[in-house]
């Protein structure tokens, strides 16, 4: 049966230095599973070309001139767990996303960056910043990326009411398939209140199908509206296989809702600002670490559980002098 995709960023383990391959979550009769996409070796999807104005609105050139400055490339890496006798890879992902505001928040898709220890942002303009997961929605595919870039190089996108949408509104699609950056599509809203399916095997719904070309790399990108504001966030395709193990577009996209992913970046924005960070580190107490390091090997019991460890330094724990009040048997490193 054919199986929805998800448009994942592109993976390659180092070392092994083969193909690169999309990973993904797909639907398929109440269940969920992992798909790997092999990239072809020359394939390029390309929807028709669209310079005329959509009814109402700009051209499909001024929509790409007036939004492509606010999306960006997602370059994500991550060590793989070791299996057996052989050591973890490294793997690597690149996908898209774009920019809501000109703090340098960065909205992207879940499965971009789920398995990530470091992420690079690289701007239109082609510079590149380390970015930093500051929350993450699996249950929604979607996730927030902050880079500290100046307000001068950021150029946000402003979100549409997705609720507004019909069926045979133009739409634009910008981002990265298979890392050809700035890569722009056209097409339609094909058909509104589809269901899809998240890394988490949640469901999500609302979500806006369009035939504008999505392939692997668009993650996290934009789709936007006749006006250029972005009505939806690109993250799986229709595959064309009966498995789910391969093929490119055909025409079936589907996108996140954009209330829906207005309100998910905003609540992971403002988490952001007041989560508690506390800065304690724990590590075992060995009488060769105490004396290399002049700890105590003290332990703390807690709730049945003996733990060894420190204070970091420059935690909220030393800086606000309330160090000598968690001590209990941990000492500061």
């Amino acid at each position: 049966m054919r199986t929805p995709i998800a448009v994942a960023a592109l993976l390659a383990s180092a070392g092994l230095g083969a193909s690169v391959a999309a990973v993904a979550v797909h639907e398929a009769d109440g269940g969920a599973g992992t798909t790997i996409i092999r990239r072809p070796a020359v394939t390029v999807n390309a929807a028709p070309a669209a310079s005329t104005s959509p009814s109402g609105g700009m051209s499909v050139s001024e929509i790409y001139r007036k939004s492509v400055p606010g999306v960006v490339e997602v370059l994500a890496t991550g060590q793989t767990s070791g299996n057996g006798f052989f050591g973890g890879q490294t793997e690597s992902a690149q996908g898209t996303g774009f920019q809501v505001d000109t703090k340098g928040d960065i909205v992207t898709n879940y499965h971009v960056v789920e398995n990530s220890d470091s992420v690079q942002v690289r701007l239109n303009n082609g510079h590149t910043f380390p970015g930093r997961v500051i929350g993450r929605d699996p249950g929604k595919d979607l996730a927030v990326i902050r880079i500290s870039a100046p307000s001068s190089e950021l150029s946000p996108l402003t979100f549409a009411d997705s609720s507004a949408v019909q069926v045979g509104d133009s739409v634009v699609a910008i981002g990265d398939p298979y890392g050809l950056r700035n890569t722009a599509t056209a097409g339609i809203v094909s058909a509104l209140h589809r269901t899809i399916v998240s890394p988490s095997n949640d469901k999500i719904t609302g979500v806006i199908q369009t035939d504008a070309a999505i392939n692997s790399g668009n993650s996290g990108g934009p789709l936007l509206n006749s006006q250029g504001q972005v009505i939806g966030v690109n993250s799986q395709i229709e595959s064309g296989s009966q498995t789910g193990g391969g093929g490119g577009n055909i025409g079936i996209g589907f996108s996140i809702p954009s209330n829906t992913v207005a309100s998910v970046a905003h609540s992971l924005i403002e988490t952001a600002k007041s989560k508690p960070y506390v800065g304690i580190v724990l590590v075992t107490v060995t009488p060769s670490v105490a004396n290399a390091t002049g700890m105590s090997p003290a332990c703390l019991s807690w709730l049945g559980t003996t733990v060894c460890g420190g204070v970091s330094r420059n935690s909220p724990t030393v800086r606000d002098g309330s160090a000598a009040k968690v001590r209990l048997g941990i000492d500061a490193t």
